[in-house]
């Protein structure tokens, strides 16, 4: 989680497309939208160790736009994919 975040803050497109599970990853991924990325908070993960073949991250972004402060909060499954973790969805 902590790197996809980071890859959005550095506005990294082929990162994030590595990082998404193909099934799942959209066509067109839009890094620069006018965010100032200010924090990102783990709140609390679920499964995701060297056994799992899942796991849930639940966190908190927060960013300005605009010179307004506003924050995502998501719980994100992400899945084991040829070896490595990937994003799937989140809510």
């Amino acid at each position: 989680m902590r790197s996809r975040y980071t890859a959005f803050v550095l506005e990294d497109a082929d990162y994030l497309r590595f990082s998404w599970h193909p099934d799942y990853c959209p066509q067109d991924i839009h890094t620069n939208d006018g965010c100032q990325w200010l924090a990102l908070k783990i709140k609390s993960t679920e499964a995701g160790d060297e056994s799992d073949s899942q796991g849930h991250v639940h966190f908190v972004a927060r960013y300005k736009r605009d010179g307004k402060a506003t924050r995502i909060e998501e719980n994100s499954r992400f899945e084991r994919y040829q070896g490595r973790w990937v994003y799937v969805d989140g809510l």
